[in-house]
């Protein structure tokens, strides 16, 4: 049975992406983007979708648009250096822009000394650490995964895969948190509401004594044993995970299975567990995301497996960097508008071609007021030997916008 090619049906989307890296300079940017992610080392996405934004503008060093740094790799305990390499970027007269991926603590402090200083710089931040509240008061605009929406559109994917059971499998530190621990509700009550049954499994915690490599182990041992108590006549069951050390053993051992279903991980990559877990080597395809998921989805579909694993087809830190620079200079040019949701979608939706974005503005729990300048957004789910499900088609019932954890 022939699959949908991911890479086939993007080819002319791709290949007009990739020719607009060969552009000449005739003469210097008219303004300049200041663009901080994470290193290599830190956060590899992010830093890939400034390498695309330089390739597509230039740097400014060579008399492009773009000005790449980055945070130092011990940033908790440096803040007032990613502050001040941050408010540097203000010394620039033709700086316009400025871009945060992860937006970590001390970006909203830089950000307030930057607006005290040129208030014309437009400043965006993606995947905001602090308090939405300080990160909404410090940014013009602030995107962040859709913990909401996919809390339903999850559950959603996983029985429109065949799915009877959803296993949640987390641990106390990480329900703690506001974002996640809502999540986790609101999968809860979707479940129950879709028809299927929810169940919620403790794993050890990757920063406790087990360390990382015990908290994977406990995955490796135990999925076997959950999908034959939740599924004990092979019925389909779904395992979603909240953290990324624990995501690869999880797909190993789904992927080994005949009734396991993993709809994509909570850090939407197809980057994240799938190399790893199925020994798949994508060094040659580093940062073209249509030929990483070409060599995925072969290896997926000659295991047998296709149908059962999905995933966002494009990194989320790679996409977010590279939209939200591409939003900044469309807004620069008087082409876009800061918070206008069809902008910003069409600017990510550029390094996106062929998946479909949807989304919400936050909603704060403690008022129930949405915000204004703080959009949750979320890919459409791709599952590997059967294409797109339409998650960003689904309507998510209002209620689930004030479920509390």
């Amino acid at each position: 049975m022939r699959f949908p090619s991911f890479a086939t049906a993007l080819l002319p989307a791709v290949a007009l992406l990739l020719s607009s890296g060969s552009a000449a300079y005739a003469a210097p940017a008219k303004f300049h983007i200041g663009v901080c992610t994470e290193t290599v080392t830190q956060a590899e996405d992010d830093l890939r979708g400034a390498e695309q934004l330089i390739k597509e503008y230039g740097s400014v060093s060579n008399g492009g648009m773009i000005r790449h740094i980055t945070y130092p790799d011990d940033f908790m305990s440096q803040q007032e250096t990613v502050i001040s390499n941050l408010v540097s970027l203000a010394d620039d007269p033709l700086m316009k822009v400025v871009v945060t991926c992860n937006a970590l603590p001390g970006v909203a402090e830089a950000y307030k000394r930057i607006r005290a200083k040129r208030p014309d710089i437009i400043l965006l931040a993606a995947l905001p650490a602090e308090d939405p509240i300080v990160i909404q008061k410090a940014a013009d605009l602030a995107v962040d995964a859709d913990f909401v929406s996919r809390g339903y559109t999850i559950p959603w994917a996983a029985k429109k895969m065949g799915a009877k059971t959803f296993v949640h499998i987390s641990f106390p530190r990480h329900m703690s948190y506001e974002g996640l621990g809502r999540r986790r509700a609101i999968m809860e009550q979707a479940c129950k509401d879709l028809g299927m049954k929810f169940a919620f499994e403790t794993a050890p915690d990757p920063t406790s004594d087990v360390g990382t490599a015990g908290a994977q182990q406990f995955i490796l041992e135990k999925v076997p044993q959950w999908l034959k108590k939740y599924g004990p006549n092979g019925e389909k069951v779904a395992l979603f995970c909240t953290n990324d050390a624990q995501t690869e053993p999880l797909i190993k051992m789904i992927a080994a299975s005949k009734n396991g279903i993993f709809v994509e991980p909570d850090s939407a990559s197809p980057l994240m567990g799938f190399p790893g877990a199925l020994a798949i080597d994508l060094s040659a395809e580093k940062g073209n995301f249509p030929a990483i998921m070409k060599k995925i989805e072969k290896t997926i579909v000659d295991r047998k497996e296709g149908g059962r694993m999905g995933t966002w087809a494009y990194s989320t830190g790679y996409t977010l960097v590279a939209g939200l620079g591409e939003l900044g200079k469309r807004v620069v040019e008087g082409k876009a508008k800061i918070t206008n949701t069809k902008d910003i979608y069409d600017a990510l939706g550029k390094y996106t071609p062929g998946a479909k974005w949807n989304g919400a503005m936050y909603t704060d729990m403690s008022t129930g007021i949405r915000a204004k300048n703080e959009l949750l957004v979320y890919m459409d789910t791709y599952v590997f030997g059967t294409g797109y499900l339409g998650t960003t088609a689904v309507k998510v019932p209002e209620k689930y916008f004030t479920i509390k954890k």
